[in-house]
């Protein structure tokens, strides 16, 4: 994928030399200013979210949450362990909430315990949920639209709702099917 988009910007590149080449130096600029702006949009959004984890986690108020949905993900997803339950817990609800930076951690976790009790059908049912990832409340697209000025920067939530809701459940069903084919 690399090669690819690095080809696809050297040929831009040279078109646009060819084409313009006054303004080949501002373009290059201009992308690296929207680069850097949208990568410190991110950093602030992550570090609120992250610290909000945080906070409800030493309020324990993830615990009670990853308590009362554990037996629930320990039998969807076949685990025996009680860490590992309570990780997928922990992973589903930050996703849930839109949370994809503060999931990742409680989801390298869970992926970890799965492997250690060798449960491969939990570990890709865990990467096919999140991959599709199901989210109540898209926080961050939603800060990602206000920070760019966007007037109704909440009008995605019920598309989003939709879409995800859509896809979690067509690939967890394609999935059960082939579990169900194959072994």
């Amino acid at each position: 994928m690399n090669a690819i988009f690095t080809a696809i910007f050297i040929a831009s590149g040279i078109i646009l030399c060819l084409t313009a080449p006054d303004k080949f130096i501002p373009a290059l600029l201009d992308g690296g200013k929207q680069a850097a702006s949208a990568f410190l949009t991110l950093l602030c959004i992550y570090a609120v979210w992250t610290g909000l984890s945080r906070l409800s986690e030493d309020a324990h108020i993830n615990s009670v949450i990853a308590k009362k949905m554990q037996p629930l993900c320990r039998r969807i997803f076949r685990t025996k362990s009680k860490a590992g339950g309570q990780d997928i817990a922990m992973n589903l609800t930050c996703n849930l909430l839109g949370l994809g930076g503060a999931a990742t951690p409680y989801g390298v976790k869970a992926m970890s315990e799965l492997d250690k009790e060798g449960n491969n059908f939990g570990r890709n049912l865990l990467f096919i949920i999140n991959a599709t990832s199901i989210q109540i409340v898209p926080s961050t697209v939603i800060a990602l639209r206000a920070s760019y000025g966007s007037a109704a920067a909440a009008d995605i939530f019920l598309p989003s709702l939709i879409a995800t809701t859509v896809c979690t459940g067509v690939a967890v069903t394609l999935y059960l099917l082939a579990e169900k084919i194959w072994h």
